[in-house]
């Protein structure tokens, strides 16, 4: 059995791993993001599906399978909202983190919204929608 704190720790280095590897392939840095959401610059969005094909074929050797999610109302305007909200502030929900340990302050704006936001879900959901408010990590 994993102790607590060495799960934590191993999170913490993959974490710090991460944001490392995201600064310096430039996706803390919101010009270039733009760049990449506007395809000015396919250099970063390559870079998105190279992962993409990693993790899938490492997920194919594991033979790892995930259920069928859930699929409710209000994944598509969700995924639309992301997708706003994504090029508005120039990165997704860990981005803002990566910024703002490399200084970019402006980020803690954005981090405010992603709280908001899901806040706002997680009652707006189950109140007007109907929509199961588990879904809505919050």
């Amino acid at each position: 059995m994993r102790s607590r704190g060495a799960v934590l720790l191993a999170n913490l280095l993959t974490g710090l791993a991460l944001g490392f590897t995201v600064t310096r392939i430039g996706f803390g840095d919101y010009a270039e993001l733009n760049r990449m959401l506007t395809f000015q610059d396919s250099r970063m969005l390559l870079a998105v599906f190279g992962a993409i094909v990693i993790i899938a074929s490492v997920f194919a050797l594991l033979r790892v399978r995930r259920g069928a999610g859930r699929l409710h109302a209000g994944v598509v305007p969700g995924a639309v909202l992301f997708g706003i909200g994504w090029a508005i502030s120039g990165g997704c929900p860990a981005i803002p983190l990566v910024q703002v340990a490399s200084g970019y302050l402006p980020a803690l704006v954005t981090i405010a919204g992603i709280v908001v936001g899901v806040r706002l879900c997680h009652w707006a959901g189950g109140r007007f929608f109907r929509i199961d408010r588990g879904s809505c990590e919050g």
